[in-house]
């Protein structure tokens, strides 16, 4: 499988992504937005229980529309989905979309996690999600913050504040994959009492600590039902079809497995998006098997460095990793 992670670590290690977030600290949620330079080949795999999405039915192999402009993370629950919109109007500004008789119609999927109960103000008038879902877009840049920010603004793991994090991983063929995700699971990302991330066996270098193995113990599930989901995005720069690329979407699963206990629950919206910029190598059987791998580890590593890299605010429920562990 190696070489190693990528210039900057990050899924825009992988040529023509940009990723934006926007977030609002008073009602301690927020959106992040993957969006190519061009359409990009996706697919999506949904394990948990309770997902929340939009656009995700279209990207089974046998649909019309194989291409998408962007993808959405966002807080907020079913209101969260609404990001969306924004994001369709600020590329519809750009003139992107797919050309129905002379219309451009730009295709955005969303998947959404539950941040409504997590302190933050929820008293809106008007539905903020479209307006953080256009400025998410509009700040998307190949240069990605981690922690707090974005759809991981307000999450929160079972003992520990969530955060978004990405991890890359480029592959001896040349293939370069890498991984994004919102972190907010029912489950917890660290062994027992201490600090030891279950991510750890697959850390490179000191990404999130260097800290080794800790003692494993019964994972308490402390979060109530229905305030979870993970949500990732996979992308690739190989040359995939989009039933290939399901494939990555199903075993990058094993990734939050990797880093997450108990995953895939009832009360999780557990989903990943996977993505081809097709700018890469074309890839064999072999080939698929190296990077859908590499997708599970990229995301182990994503969710262990979102959670290490969240910052401690005013009104956290609970506490960072930093703040307990520093």
């Amino acid at each position: 499988m190696s070489e190693g992670p990528g210039p900057q670590n990050l899924i825009t290690d992988i040529a023509g992504l940009r990723l934006g977030h926007e977030h609002c600290p008073l009602l301690r949620s927020g959106v992040t937005v993957l969006v190519g330079d061009r359409p990009i080949l996706a697919a999506v795999h949904v394990m948990g229980g309770a997902p929340g999405t939009r656009e995700t039915e279209l990207l089974a192999p046998d649909r019309l529309v194989q291409q998408v402009d962007a993808l959405v993370l966002a807080g907020g629950s079913a209101f969260g989905l609404d990001a969306a919109s924004g994001v369709m109007d600020g590329l519809r500004a750009m003139g992107r979309g797919f050309d129905v008789g002379g219309m451009r119609v730009p295709i955005v999927p969303a998947a959404i996690l539950f941040d409504l109960n997590n302190g933050g103000n929820k008293s809106w008038a008007q539905n903020p999600y479209a307006d953080l879902g256009r400025a998410a877009l509009a700040a998307a840049s190949v240069e990605v913050a981690l922690g707090s920010v974005g759809a991981g603004f307000g999450a929160s793991t079972a003992r520990l504040k969530g955060g978004f994090g990405s991890a890359s991983w480029v592959l001896r063929s040349g293939t370069t994959v890498g991984a994004a995700v919102a972190v907010n699971p029912v489950g917890c990302v660290t062994m027992g009492q201490g600090p030891e991330f279950w991510a750890n066996p697959f850390e490179q270098g000191a990404e999130f600590g260097g800290l080794g193995m800790g003692v494993a113990d019964a994972v308490p599930v402390t979060k109530r039902t229905r305030e979870a989901t993970t949500l990732a995005i996979i992308a690739t720069d190989a040359v995939l079809t989009q039933a290939q690329l399901t494939r990555v979407a199903i075993a990058a699963h094993d990734g939050i497995a990797r880093a997450i206990v108990p995953a895939h629950t009832p009360f999780d919206g557990d989903l990943v998006f996977a993505v081809s910029t097709a700018t890469g190598p074309e890839v064999d059987e072999v080939g698929l098997l190296d990077i859908g791998h590499a997708a599970a580890t990229c995301l182990t590593r994503a969710i262990a460095r979102g959670i290490y890299e969240a910052h401690t605010m005013p009104g956290d429920l609970l506490p960072s990793w930093r703040a307990r562990f520093g």
